[in-house]
Formats: C-alpha cells, sequence, structure tokens
C-alpha cells in the first residue's frame, strides 16, 4: 500500500480531532511529503506526553510513546528532536482525559 505524505496525513488527523471536538493543532510544519509526525498530548495540568511512529517486532508502525513528563521538558524534547530532524512535523493536541485518537483505526501511515 502507498504510504500517505506527511501533509495529507497531518491534515485528516487534525480534521479528524476536530470531529472528535478535540483541540489540536500544528506547533511545527515539517516536510509535506516525507516529515516525520510528532504528537504531543497536552493534558492541561503541566504533564504531556510525547507520540512518535516506530514499527513493532511484525515491521508493523505504530504509535508509541517517546517521553512523559512536565511539559516544559517535553517542550525541551521536542526542540532537541527538532534539532536534529528540521523536516519533523509536531502536533499539540490539547486534552485533559489524554484523548489522541492514535489508537483508532485509520490512523496508519
Amino acid at each position: 500500500m502507498p504510504r500517505l505524505t506527511a501533509d495529507f496525513w497531518v491534515r485528516a488527523y487534525l480534521r479528524r480531532l476536530d470531529i472528535a471536538n478535540i483541540p489540536a493543532f500544528i506547533v511545527h510544519k515539517g516536510n509535506p511529503t516525507a516529515g516525520a509526525v510528532l504528537v504531543k498530548s497536552n493534558l492541561l495540568n503541566g504533564r504531556a506526553v510525547l507520540f512518535h511512529r516506530t514499527y513493532d517486532g511484525e515491521g508493523m508502525r505504530v504509535w508509541s510513546v517517546l517521553a512523559e513528563g512536565a511539559e516544559h521538558e517535553m517542550d525541551q524534547t521536542i526542540a532537541s528532536q527538532r534539532k536534529f530532524d528540521p523536516d519533523l512535523w509536531v502536533i499539540e493536541v490539547e486534552d485533559a482525559k489524554g484523548r489522541t485518537l492514535l489508537d483508532e483505526d485509520g490512523l496508519f501511515g
């Protein structure tokens, strides 16, 4: 199956969050074709969780936790990741319940 461009995936993801009434926005726009995506789940209590796509043991792409902790520490982690990968997309999802929809079917790519 062909992979989606990063730009297309981000737009579809933001639309899906909007439909679920979960506020989200692009913090940093990366490479529109092949940029990696980092999702920051802002829990609105000073804490955050960072998610990135990795491969599981069967070669399937899955979302996993990159880091979690105080929000300012997660922002520092994002800054470090962006220095390493300037093509990185950063999406921030703001939900006190920690809903990101990343575990739902259809968020492949």
